[in-house]
């Protein structure tokens, strides 16, 4: 008798061509020129979500704030789990000059990949959770309700489902949260994140003389704000990259023997996945950690980009006005993210030197790490559907990456929780030639029918 699994592979070829679909649309949620787009994508989910057979398909969109979709399937009845199931259909922007060997938004089949912008991060998600509902409806029902809440601006802030979160708590009720975002670091490896990192981000601007200056009158009698700034950038860290700003690591939690343990098997995987897409001569970072513990373990500070003067073709002479840093910090759980940026600027006070003037704000709201409970129903579940989607023993890992709204869920709904990617971490998400391995993509069908499958037998 045919079943969701034997649905999913006759329609593969089907499954794919929607997915293609879905990247065609540059759902740019950071530029308000391709606002309209992300609304194009959001009902392009609707129609989808009302032709597999969900009985509730929704967008909800205020004014300023790109479209949140919400989709129900409430058919298993009240005796069955409900699962909350997240993901996010917007993309960063992408253009051919950025180094992509084809056209971002066209999406290009080479060699068993899918090229294009959202392809791993984070449209294939989205759909291998649509044609696995797809897959269980056109075959009986699912055995569990299913909720849906696909974002349109996870890339551009997330402020307003943070909002939506804490007022809509009786509309997201559920028995197991799932959050498909995020990636694996080996094709052929599935792996049980059970820990992300949170982030705070800061824009450190010095400021000197009223005005740009000519170098030759007042080079060496004016303190440059560029020179200024890396002078105060390179306060913030020690010859072994460790954060040398008091209290920043004051809340950070101990690594045990027993977790050291746990995390063991990831190393060479997450260490053959750093050669395979750095390109970096060496590891770098605090000596006393293997590379995986200073990737999902550790905190960070890192600088993500750096502006001041004259940095055209040709060359100007000049003595900038002022000169800016943007900062960011990777948090591990039981860090705050305001708590962080008062010491960072405590700091920066401390050292600023006195010819110039220096400010510190805070940009985008900040996010705690989350933790999850490996012992869970949904990890139980999760671990059995990746063992039967793969066909392999998922390990544990934790991931440097931030998902802010995973702590929100955590936050406001109180309900255990899995995060349950797809993707390869090699896929280039946010870089030129983003992939996604459409085995890859075919094997997340599989493992999301399986998770539903699994959890109500829990």
């Amino acid at each position: 008798m045919p079943n969701a699994h034997d649905y999913a592979k006759a329609h593969a070829d089907d499954f794919k061509a929607q997915l293609i679909d879905l990247l065609k649309i540059p759902s740019i949620s950071t530029l308000s020129t391709h606002a309209k787009d992300v609304e194009r994508a959001a009902a392009w989910i609707i129609d989808d979500m009302t032709r597999i057979g969900m009985t509730r398909a929704e967008i909800f969109q205020k004014a300023d704030f790109l479209p949140l979709v919400y989709g129900e399937w409430l058919g298993a009845g009240e005796d069955a789990p409900t699962v909350l199931v997240y993901c996010h259909f917007d993309v960063q922007p992408a253009e051919i000059s950025d180094g992509w060997d084809t056209d971002p938004f066209m999406p290009t089949e080479k060699d068993g990949k899918i090229y294009a912008r959202g392809a791993v991060d984070s449209k294939s998600h989205v759909v291998a959770h649509l044609k696995a509902i797809e897959s269980l409806l056109a075959n009986g029902g699912a055995p569990c309700n299913i909720k849906l809440l696909f974002e349109g601006e996870e890339e551009s802030g997330s402020e307003h489902i943070f909002e939506f979160v804490a007022e809509n708590q009786a509309l997201l009720k559920a028995d197991a949260i799932v959050v498909s975002d995020g990636s694996m670091p080996a094709v052929d490896q599935p792996t049980l994140v059970y820990g992300l990192r949170g982030i705070v981000t800061m824009q450190l601007t010095v400021q000197g003389p009223a005005r740009d200056l000519h170098s030759g009158h007042y080079g060496g009698n004016v303190h440059n704000p560029i020179q200024a700034l890396v002078e105060i950038l390179a306060t913030l860290h020690d010859e072994n990259g460790t954060v040398t700003v008091d209290g920043f690591y004051d809340d950070v939690l101990e690594l045990t023997q027993e977790e050291r343990q746990t995390l063991t098997p990831i190393a060479p995987f997450m260490e053959q996945e750093w050669w395979d897409v750095t390109g970096a001569k060496m590891a770098w970072g605090e000596s006393e950690f293997l590379l995986h513990e200073r990737t999902g373990v550790r905190p960070t500070m890192e600088f993500n980009g750096i502006a001041g003067g004259f940095y055209g073709d040709g060359f100007k002479t000049v003595l900038p006005a002022k000169a800016t840093a943007k900062v960011s910090c990777r948090l591990v759980p039981n860090q705050d993210p305001q708590q962080i940026y008062k010491v960072i600027r405590e700091h920066i006070q401390r050292v600023a030197p006195q010819t110039v003037t220096v400010t510190l704000d805070e940009l985008e709201m900040g996010a705690r790490g989350v933790l999850l409970d490996r012992d869970s129903a949904p990890m139980k579940a999760a671990y059995d559907a990746y063992l039967r989607g793969w066909g392999v023993v998922p390990i544990f890992s934790r991931e440097g990456g931030s998902i802010p709204v995973a702590e929100a869920f955590q936050r406001e709904l109180n309900t255990p929780m899995v995060l349950l990617p797809f993707g390869y971490k090699g896929g280039g998400a946010h870089g030129p030639n983003e992939h996604v391995y459409v085995e890859m993509f075919n094997k997340g069908v599989q493992t999301a029918i399986h998770f539903y499958e699994v959890l109500p037998t829990l």
